[in-house]
């Protein structure tokens, strides 16, 4: 009976994906444990180390559908493995004994390791998948939204305008920066493992490496340049990497969420009849896919955490710290998976209100352009004077109430400098934007590069 959110009938779907978890699946697991033992077969037959026939038969017998999972459960409790078990039926599938070939050389951690390798390969697959809608549906909003302005947000406060493509655009730089990461781990991570029983190959003699370089084409992965049996950077790398993709989606969810707030209510999540209504309130329309990727990326954060203590293990071969990744790295995979399907989603389907973000805008009086005045009237009066005088303005803008445009035009000092249409054009939010669009189409533009 499922206990996890990952497999429950109910949350699977909403914290992961049937394709995620189908990578980590024991099936799978166990058909990789046997794509290793036929690559090896046929990297060792081509050499001649094992007999041809003997490789032919083991080969016909790599497909998991022939073996007893339930059998190889009660042997795995037994012997603390799951690879013995796996061999041991494949010897026994064979004919004639010719079974007794497979995993030759080979160490447990060699096929587990590999088999880890080759989940990691197709699981990143998915990965990258996603991070590419996302980032589609990311420029897809920043190029709409290229000058929609809106207020920027520091500290929670009103700072100064920004346009909300601008904001769209800032996120698609870093999953664009995600690609350029995944292209580049992928060569230090797709590795696989054999070594034999502390790294040395010392069972093949002569032929060890000749092997490993065998392998390293009938496998699609690259030879070791030694063996890393307890030296684990390359898995805590790809657990770092799913950390930095899943705490960008949840910057993501946090500015949604406040950003529907009944107070802002510029954006919401994709609806549909009944989606985040309360049971209670009538009028409620809660952030619901935000808060899973909130969920999502905390736990994931701290699963990472766990695979850098696995770094730390004994000797040549460990006690302990490599079961750390047997728990958590398919739990990081299966939830990564959730928070970019749910990230992919909300910024697919997300409702922009421009009316609300402009209006949101004047909701100060003004005072959000503030900068803008001060810059403006720093040439006619000196800097430091513009400064105060504007500070002392705000001040009164906020005792009274009255629009910061009829205070500036009521002060003799910069009524001597600047006519009322001109001050306007000064505390118009949609006039002191920088280059934030400039900067939208710099994103956009280094993405087709």
């Amino acid at each position: 009976m499922p206990a996890t959110a990952i497999d429950s009938a109910v949350f699977r779907d909403i914290f992961s994906t049937e394709a995620m978890r189908r990578v980590f699946s024991d099936e799978n697991r166990i058909q990789k444990y046997l794509d290793f033992e036929a690559a090896l077969a046929r990297a060792q037959a081509r050499l001649g180390i094992i007999p041809q026939n003997a490789c032919d038969e083991i080969l016909r017998h790599c497909g998991v559908a022939e073996f007893d999972l339930a059998k190889i459960k009660t042997q795995t409790e037994r012997i603390g493995y799951p690879v013995l078990p796996v061999v041991q039926q494949l010897v026994a599938l064979c004919r004639d004994g010719l079974g007794e070939w497979c995993h030759w050389g080979a160490t447990t951690q060699d096929i587990t390791d590999s088999a880890t390798i080759l989940q990691i390969r197709e699981a990143l697959a998915l990965v990258e998948a996603e991070i590419a809608g996302i980032s589609d549906a990311l420029a897809a909003l920043a190029k709409r939204h290229r000058d929609t302005p809106m207020a920027g947000r520091s500290n929670l406060q009103q700072a100064v305008p920004i346009t909300f493509g601008y904001k769209m655009a800032t996120m698609l730089a870093a999953f664009e920066r995600q690609k350029q990461r995944l292209a580049e781990l992928r060569a230090r991570v797709l590795v696989f493992e054999f070594g034999g029983a502390a790294g040395t190959l010392a069972s093949l003699g002569k032929d060890g490496l000749k092997v490993q370089a065998e392998l390293a084409k009938e496998l699609g992965l690259a030879q070791p340049e030694i063996a890393w049996h307890t030296v684990r950077d390359r898995i805590a790398e790809v657990g770092c990497f799913l950390g930095l993709a899943t705490g960008l989606c949840g910057k993501i969810a946090l500015d949604v969420k406040l950003m529907m707030q009944t107070e802002v209510e510029e954006v919401f999540e994709p609806f549909h009849e009944g989606r985040g209504s309360s049971s209670t309130m009538p009028q409620k329309r809660n952030p619901i896919s935000a808060v899973y990727i909130t969920a999502l990326t905390s736990v994931v954060r701290q699963h990472v955490a766990a695979l850098l203590d696995a770094m730390v293990e004994d000797h040549e071969r460990a006690t302990g710290p490599w079961e750390i990744e047997w728990i958590v790295l398919p739990e990081i995979f299966s939830l990564t998976a959730g928070a970019l399907a749910q990230t992919r989603f909300v910024l697919e389907g997300l409702q922009v209100d421009e009316k609300r973000m402009r209006a949101n805008l004047d909701i100060t009086r003004g005072l959000i352009v503030s900068e803008a005045v001060m810059m403006g009237l720093g040439p006619h009066l000196g800097r430091q004077y513009a400064h105060d005088l504007v500070y002392d303005i705000c001040r009164k803008v906020v005792a009274t109430g009255r629009p910061l445009l009829d205070l500036l035009a009521e002060d003799q000092a910069i009524a001597k400098h600047m006519s009322r249409e001109e001050l306007a054009k000064l505390v118009d939010p949609a006039n002191y934007l920088g280059v934030a669009g400039e900067m939208v189409d710099r994103v956009l533009a280094l993405r087709k590069t």
